[in-house]
């Protein structure tokens, strides 16, 4: 009897250490997401403090995750008072639709959320989707009738890609190249060890 309780009891120890490791990783993951939203809300009141005081582009990207959910990348770039060119992540934001309203809604959001105005926006920078650079609902225009200031400039990294793009399927030896990278991207990507290897 005695022999089965303690058996017994080391069962029960064991899996309360593994259960406790468990909850402590979990806990660890939390507590490392809740760091890091505290530092980025930080970051962001230092250096948008100075960002009241100046002018300053706007650059917006929407994309889907892994989960097909849409979100949106916001960063900010202007010229600080030594003269360099500064370009700040503000964060990125979940939309529901990629609509030039529904776009522009956490836009402001955002730039409230942080007391920044758009009337201090002097560029905006986007792919060449309808939804951003279009003339009449893009969001370009959305932000032009609020702040006429503030011009419309196509992406260039975006213009670069569409170039590549087109080089790539015209020639074959370029297109194999990129096949090559992409195959090889995908399987260093599979295996963590394999990352750290590079």
């Amino acid at each position: 009897m005695i022999k089965y309780t303690v058996d017994q009891n080391n069962l029960f120890v064991m899996l309360f250490l593994q259960m406790l490791h468990k909850i402590i990783k979990w806990l660890l993951r939390v507590f490392k997401k809740i760091l890091l939203i505290v530092l980025h809300k930080k970051y962001c009141k230092i250096y948008l403090k100075s960002l009241k005081m100046i002018f300053f582009s706007l650059m917006v990207d929407e994309s889907s995750d892994v989960s097909v959910n849409e979100q949106m990348a916001v960063v900010l770039h202007f010229v600080d008072s030594g003269g360099n060119v500064k370009e700040r992540f503000i964060g990125v934001v979940h939309v529901m639709e990629t609509s030039s309203l529904s776009l522009k809604s956490p836009i402001d959001n955002l730039f409230a959320h942080h007391d920044l105005s758009l009337m201090k926006v002097r560029g905006q920078g986007y792919d060449g989707a309808s939804n951003m650079k279009g003339e009449f609902n893009g969001l370009k225009t959305l932000i032009m009738n609020k702040n006429e200031s503030a011009y419309y400039v196509h992406c260039f990294a975006h213009q670069l890609q569409l170039a590549l793009v087109v080089v790539a399927r015209k020639h074959v030896d370029i297109a194999d190249f990129f096949n090559m990278i992409s195959t090889l991207m995908i399987v260093v990507g599979a295996s963590c060890k394999r990352k750290d290897m590079i």
